[in-house]
């Protein structure tokens, strides 16, 4: 038995989905046989860790703070084993504009696209520049944020639609992307260990896409694990989704998001973004595929602890004396 303590919320728009999330987590490794303490995320958690005297961090925390690498410094500093990617792969995931650097620089399949700050000019004025560079059909989403907060896909975009959509997602975030709507079928590639699970098609009948209430709402969407892509793609996302692990030096988990098709052609496959604490909901997608391949939740839970155990805490080195 491990005693484990499972993060939740802090202060994120996704704080509601990390409380869910924690309670499956809690759940799934009570059923395992660990000793499970939930500790909310906040000003009193580092105290409240230290009190605690457990062994192992299992983060859930969705969104700022929890999911970018803030988290993960805390519990290097607490020096606490921990669940997950450490602090540069969590903050690079977070962040699309910096891990499409790195997409890009292993020649991974991005949507050309432009990233705006709040400074950077008129809303309706970066619209009309988004238009001129990339065209009418456009993705507009914040650049650090998850869930779909705030996205918005414009098919026959206008200086007006952009930029009121550039607005709208500058509300929750310093920086907006604006890409190429690549139409298509929406998949998610869950990694685990370094390996890719079952493809996911999601499908939201009810929705124009995978929004917030798609996502979390009981029945608001489809899922079919595994999917039923052409003859190669499913092959070509699951190397992508490995690729695009290893690129942001992720480690333990993450779930990577695709569009399969565009202009046509079925077999085309767009890596939108890594997210390095997916959620872990009755409604989730990377549970529900690590059950497809043989990992029950407990025994993945399980697995996931046993991992950040046998890694220990973040390496520390002596100090050295100044020289005389």
């Amino acid at each position: 038995m491990t005693r484990v303590a499972v993060v939740q919320g802090g202060p994120s728009s996704e704080a509601e989905v990390s409380r869910a999330s924690a309670a499956s987590v809690s759940k799934a490794l009570a059923a395992a046989g660990h000793d499970v303490t939930r500790v909310e995320l906040g000003a009193g958690t580092a105290e409240e860790l230290r009190r605690w005297g457990g062994e192992v961090v299992f983060p859930v925390s969705h969104g700022a703070v929890g999911e970018d690498g803030c988290l993960q410094g805390l519990l290097e500093v607490l020096g606490l084993p921990y669940v997950g990617s450490g602090v540069l792969a969590s903050a690079l995931a977070m962040d699309k504009r910096a891990a499409k650097v790195h997409f890009a620089a292993r020649g991974l399949p991005v949507a050309p696209g432009l990233a705006f700050g709040a400074g950077d000019g008129v809303p309706r004025e970066l619209g009309r520049r988004a238009l001129a560079e990339i065209g009418a059909r456009l993705v507009v989403k914040p650049c650090s944020n998850g869930s779909a907060i705030g996205v918005a896909l414009l098919e026959a975009a206008t200086d007006e639609s952009v930029g009121d959509a550039i607005a709208r997602a500058l509300e929750v975030d310093d920086v907006v992307l604006v890409e190429h709507f690549a139409r298509g079928r929406e998949v998610t590639c869950g990694v685990l260990e370094g390996r890719a699970l079952p493809p996911t098609e999601i499908r939201s009948p009810h929705d124009a896409f995978y929004t917030y209430e798609a996502r979390y709402a009981p029945g608001r969407s489809l899922h079919e694990c595994p999917a039923s892509l052409p003859d190669g793609v499913a092959e070509r996302v699951r190397e992508v989704a490995e690729a695009a692990f290893a690129a942001l030096g992720c480690r333990d988990l993450a779930r990577v998001d695709f569009v399969v098709g565009d202009d046509g052609d079925p077999s085309a496959v767009t890596l939108l973004e890594v997210n390095t604490l997916p959620g872990f909901t009755e409604t989730s997608l990377f549970p529900e595929a690590a059950a497809v391949a043989g990992v029950p939740m407990p025994e993945l839970c399980h697995r996931l602890v046993a991992a950040a155990l046998a890694r220990g805490a973040a390496r520390r080195n002596p100090s050295i004396p100044l020289p005389k």
